[in-house]
């Protein structure tokens, strides 16, 4: 996610206020905030979900629509998600 420079502080605010809330979601058992080192107004969520449905069950609620709401408004580029599998080397 790419924030006007100008807004990074408030979405800072959103994520604060909005991290508890996601972590003790059903079915998320791991939420954090990384930053680009080099693009101090480019963010990363990385979270981890029981499952596909625990994380659209998620994308479909109250919670997850309010904290959008909040965040969308103060982006510069359009944001991106992935969604990816843990691979274990042998």
């Amino acid at each position: 996610m790419t924030f006007d420079p100008d807004k990074v502080d408030e979405f800072l605010t959103v994520f604060e206020e909005s991290k508890a809330l996601i972590r003790n979601f059903d079915g998320c058992h791991h939420l954090e905030l990384l930053r680009d080192a080099n693009a101090p107004n480019r963010f990363f969520t990385f979270s981890f979900w029981d499952s596909e449905i625990h994380l659209n069950t998620y994308r479909d609620s109250a919670l997850f629509k309010s904290t959008w709401a909040k965040t969308k408004i103060l982006f510069i580029e359009k944001p991106e998600a992935w969604s990816v599998e843990q691979h274990t080397c042998a």
